[in-house]
């Protein structure tokens, strides 16, 4: 291992010790500092941010004996037996540093990795792939594998992604997860110039990234969110707005829409494909209203139309991701910064949805 300076051996981070509610995060300050391996690169974490998935884990929101939003998925039930509770379908192991957004800069460098990369700012590209791997047989940071929420972290040197930019270690951090995530939804759906875009749950990190993309590349974007986050909506990009509880078809007609990017789900979701035109696309990469829907098969086929789940993402959705923050066309919307040990008023006000945008963590 070559590092730039001697590194301590004991760091502050966070454990989720099993699934539960918020008494399951333990902040430490004795938690050994991970060497290195081969290939591999130590970061020196300035700063993550608060995703779905933190929460979808920690509760066991992945496991498919819940079928309902997160904030209604019981604690208590038995997630160990369920066979594939996390993103790329191993069962979850614990403890686990969660945290899969980080922002920081190479401290050390495992063998076979160039030493020059000591002191680089990067961004971790969560979507990790394997070594020889199928495409679609990954890990994602802070899911599979330990993540952001420490002061040090690990990951292969390929996903440690230089970036250079003026903007804040908390601004950056805001990017990894939910703004790869939008852009992977636009990417999927062949978002052009001129189409109709709807967004539903729009006011989140996916959904307001995904509105300021959809933006970026020139189409006309309707959001779907509280009413009383639509002004600052509008101020990003949207050019309609819905409130979260209003009816889409009534609102937009029938076959009125191009595109459907839906972070929602739940009971209205059949609504979402009658808007769509025919030779419509939907793409999805997230659930927060629930997971079980209705599907008329006649829809889907009679309109020709596209479904699409998006979560494995190739290589270029985070270097087109980036190119637009070094060239100043994408600033991430940071709506508040907590500290580490305060992760879990950071949740529940994450969970509580009074914001448009990211919640970002300062690490100490």
């Amino acid at each position: 291992m070559a590092n730039a300076a001697a590194l301590p051996e004991r760091m502050h981070g966070v454990l989720l010790t099993g699934f539960g509610g918020p008494e399951q995060l333990q902040y430490r300050e004795d938690l050994p500092v991970p060497v290195p391996r081969a290939g591999e690169v130590l970061i020196r974490v300035a700063a993550s941010s608060v995703n779905n998935t933190d929460i979808n884990t920690r509760v066991g929101w992945y496991s498919k004996t819940v079928d309902g939003p997160t904030q209604h998925a019981s604690v208590g039930f038995d997630a160990a037996s369920d066979a594939a509770p996390t993103w790329g379908g191993a069962a979850m192991q614990f403890p686990r540093i969660q945290g899969a957004d980080c922002c920081g800069h190479i401290v050390a460098v495992g063998a076979g990795v160039d030493s020059a990369r000591i002191g680089q700012r990067v961004l971790v590209r969560p979507v990790l792939r394997k070594a020889g791997a199928a495409p679609y047989d990954f890990d994602y940071f802070g899911s599979e594998c330990d993540g952001g929420f420490a002061q040090y972290t690990r990951v292969v040197a390929s996903a440690a992604v230089s970036v250079h930019s003026t903007l804040s270690d908390a601004q950056l951090a805001c990017l990894p997860c939910a703004y790869s995530t939008a852009e992977n939804l636009l990417i999927r759906a062949g978002v052009k110039a001129g189409e109709r875009v709807l967004i539903t749950g729009a006011s989140g990190g996916v959904g307001s990234a995904a509105v300021q993309l959809a933006h970026l590349r020139g189409a006309q974007v309707i959001a779907q969110a509280d009413s009383s986050k639509h002004a600052a909506l509008r101020g990003i990009g949207a050019h309609t707005l819905i409130a979260r509880d209003g009816d889409v078809v009534q609102t937009l007609g029938k076959n009125s829409v191009a595109v459907v990017i839906d972070l929602v789900g739940g009971p209205t979701w059949p609504s979402l494909l009658e808007v769509l035109q025919p030779g419509g696309r939907y793409a999805t990469a997230g659930a927060i209203a629930g997971p079980m829907v209705t599907l008329d098969l006649r829809t889907l086929y009679l309109k020709d139309l596209q479904l699409l789940g998006c979560t494995w993402q190739n290589d270029a959705v985070f270097a087109q991701l980036l190119s637009y923050v070094e060239r100043g066309q994408l600033t991430p919307l940071l709506a508040h910064t907590y500290d580490l040990r305060d992760i879990a008023q950071a949740q529940a006000d994450f969970v509580a949805k009074r914001f448009v945008g990211k919640i970002a963590l300062k690490i100490p």
